[in-house]
């Protein structure tokens, strides 16, 4: 669960069910993004930012019960040459 598989969607449709005091958050760099990761464990979950169409989240896919990477079509983003 430490690595990441992130999904990016509009903060409108995403809603935390549970374990928000769980969480705590960190940022880095310019600080525009919030990281959210468990403070027991460690593992980070999802992050807040801005996108191009306004608020957005940055969902670890590989933190969700039942999700199955193996199934998910996925497209690769090389960050350091943007």
């Amino acid at each position: 669960m430490r690595g990441w598989l992130l999904t990016f969607v509009p903060a409108a449709n995403f809603k935390l069910l549970s374990g928000e005091d769980s969480l705590t958050d960190y940022r880095f760099g310019k600080e525009h993004i919030k990281h959210r990761f468990c403070k027991t464990c460690g593992v980070q979950c999802f992050g807040e930012g801005e996108g191009p169409n306004g608020p957005t989240r940055a969902i670890n896919l590989l933190t969700l019960e039942g999700v199955d990477p193996d199934t998910l079509t996925v497209n690769k983003f090389n960050g350091k040459d943007v």
